[in-house]
């Protein structure tokens, strides 16, 4: 299952030494996803998946956020650099499910 948005890059304010940088996803879109993966989830409930920002691909997780009621998309500082964004930016994200229906 591949998901196609818009989204805005924000840092995590939790660690002041670090700048994690993500992307909340549509919640609509996140609703979607917990029910798809919810056999396949990993630790503190991620799902794996590849992703497209602009010609950068790679493959990471998504995370729930409880705070913000939605799944949440690490971006890393390779990214970001190779696209030229920043907080505050908006990237077009295409996210695709890796485990679910496997197996």
């Amino acid at each position: 299952m591949t998901y196609e948005f818009d989204a805005e890059l924000w840092l995590w304010d939790a660690r002041q030494m670090d700048t994690w940088t993500f992307v909340s996803l549509p919640a609509e879109m996140a609703d979607e996803i917990l029910e798809l993966s919810a056999p396949y989830e990993r630790g503190f409930g991620s799902v794996r998946v590849e992703v497209a920002v602009g010609r950068t691909v790679w493959r990471t997780s998504v995370f729930p956020d409880s705070g913000r009621r939605t799944y949440v998309l690490p971006i890393k500082k390779a990214v970001r650099k190779a696209e030229g964004l920043e907080a505050g930016d908006t990237a077009r994200v295409r996210l695709t499910l890796l485990d679910v229906g496997a197996g």
